[in-house]
């Protein structure tokens, strides 16, 4: 939202949290942002932006003529999904002031960024299983992947677990109990 004009009242609700509500439909504060007048404009101009975003998206999906390529669509399609904030999950924070936080489209894309950097392999779905909400609640990862022919495959399980792992452990506070890794398709060359 913008700055509040001279008298005129600001109800003090970002547009992360308008925008939490809008993705969940459920808010601590959901009366007032039912009722508020600010915050229901907030949320059209929310609603307005994501149907923009898929309008582009379609166009760009449109532009790239994946004709019948199942395998294209299905990447597009959890880009899609993935590329949402989706689920606010808490940070621990030093000072009991400080509110942290980090989406999980954040994490996501953390571990896609990963899993890519790892020779002989490419991500395609990636899902995170579990209470993301709950610190300390053990979530799953889920990866389908494609690998380059002639790689091993156990190796290449091995290696991606562990890039996972790392960069998770770097830069989450995820309970993370388990990394599903799924070979799903073989490619002559490294995309």
């Amino acid at each position: 939202m913008t700055a509040p004009t001279p008298g005129h009242d600001d109800c003090g609700r970002t547009l992360e949290q308008l925008s939490d509500y809008l993705q969940t439909g459920a808010s601590d504060d959901q009366d007032h942002i039912e009722h508020c007048p600010q915050c229901q404009a907030g949320l059209a101009a929310l609603r307005r932006l994501d149907t923009l975003t898929k309008a582009l998206i379609e166009d760009d999906v449109k532009r790239a003529n994946p004709a019948d390529e199942p395998w294209f669509r299905s990447i597009l399609d959890n880009l899609r999904l993935e590329t949402r904030s989706g689920r606010t999950l808490p940070l621990t924070a030093n000072n009991p002031n400080d509110a942290l936080s980090e989406t999980e489209g954040s994490v996501i894309a953390l571990i896609r960024a990963a899993g890519d950097a790892v020779s002989g392999s490419t991500i395609g779905r990636c899902r995170i299983n579990g209470d993301l909400t709950v610190p300390g609640a053990p979530v799953r990862v889920d990866l389908n992947v494609t690998a380059v022919w002639g790689t091993s495959l156990y190796g290449l399980a091995d290696e991606l677990r562990k890039a996972v792992a790392d960069a998770l452990a770097a830069h989450t506070e995820l309970n993370v109990t388990a990394i599903n890794i799924t070979v799903t398709d073989l490619a002559t060359e490294q995309p």
